[in-house]
């Protein structure tokens, strides 16, 4: 795959504040050599985001998932996100390595890690709107049936539209992208239950559930776990997530245990006339699923 710096005539655009997060096979990338930088003007970055640190490039560290085979070895620090450490880009970029997994558009890689692990040049270059569009529209029903809208920080109307911007070679903007139809994993618990508390842990949201809980689906969860059942939202403690904010509503709520913990992978309002929400039960029920046991890891 082919990716390059596309160069038409003129735009500004604003740069986005710090992260959401979710919960869901990292796309095939290419070499650095692959990567072509055609032009770009110096005078563009007058209308983003002023640093509160002089940008460096330093190297992609292997430890970062989303962005340590991307196709080039180094990249700035702050990036485009306002993130001024490693530690904190490694914390926010995590929780977006699971949509990768899912395949649901052949550019959301290049896509986050322009924004995640810029390419290191003299100026940052942002994504082109066209291609944050087609992953908002490849990925968007993805993120819904987790319980999780579009992010305002990655709005795609902030991006570049006529200037220099990240981009895919036009050859692979026109692949149909089919969206996988998503199924809940036999391992996957479902409750129907209201949401006591939500407490900070570290880099993580603890869920704790109200003592009601009605059991549509035990998946791994043993009768005996279902009483004292805490879920955690892993990097997810500081992501936008209205559902979690709002603990009066009964929810479906979904997860899955990975090691010791269970993990949030799911919630939805408990509304029998929401679309999303039938489609949600739709699968709870259907006990299929593809194999990506691993994806939440």
């Amino acid at each position: 795959m082919r990716r390059l710096l596309c160069f038409t005539p003129r735009c500004l655009w604003s740069s986005m504040p710090a992260l959401f997060a979710l919960t869901l096979a990292l796309l095939s990338c290419c070499r650095a050599t692959e990567y072509e930088y055609l032009s770009w003007q110096s005078d563009l970055y007058t209308g983003g985001r002023i640093y509160g640190k002089q940008p460096q490039c330093v190297d992609i560290p292997d430890d970062l998932r989303l962005c340590h085979n991307v196709g080039y070895q180094q990249m700035l620090l702050p990036n485009l996100l306002e993130h001024e450490t490693m530690a904190e880009v490694r914390q926010q970029a995590g929780s977006w390595v699971p949509l990768v997994h899912k395949n649901c558009h052949p550019g959301t890689q290049v896509f986050l890690c322009s924004l995640f692990a810029p390419v290191c040049l003299d100026r940052p270059i942002y994504p082109c709107r066209w291609l944050c569009e087609a992953v908002r529209d490849g990925c968007t029903p993805i993120m819904e049936a987790f319980g999780f809208p579009w992010p305002e920080m990655l709005t795609c109307e902030k991006f570049p539209q006529d200037d220099v911007c990240i981009a895919m070679s036009p050859a692979n903007a026109t692949e149909t992208t089919k969206t996988q139809d998503i199924k809940i994993p036999p391992s996957v618990s479902a409750i129907k239950t209201k949401i006591k508390e939500v407490k900070r842990e570290n880099s993580d949201r603890k869920v704790i559930l109200q003592k009601k809980k009605k059991a549509l689906k035990l998946g791994s969860l043993k009768k005996k776990d279902l009483k004292k059942l805490v879920l955690y939202l892993k990097n997810g403690a500081d992501c936008p997530c209205q559902q979690l904010d709002n603990l009066g509503n009964m929810y479906l709520i979904m997860g899955r245990k990975v090691d010791k913990q269970y993990l949030l992978t799911g919630i939805h309002k408990w509304d029998k006339s929401s679309k999303e929400f039938k489609k949600a039960m739709k699968k709870v029920k259907s006990h299929k699923c593809p194999a990506f046991e691993t994806v939440f890891k």
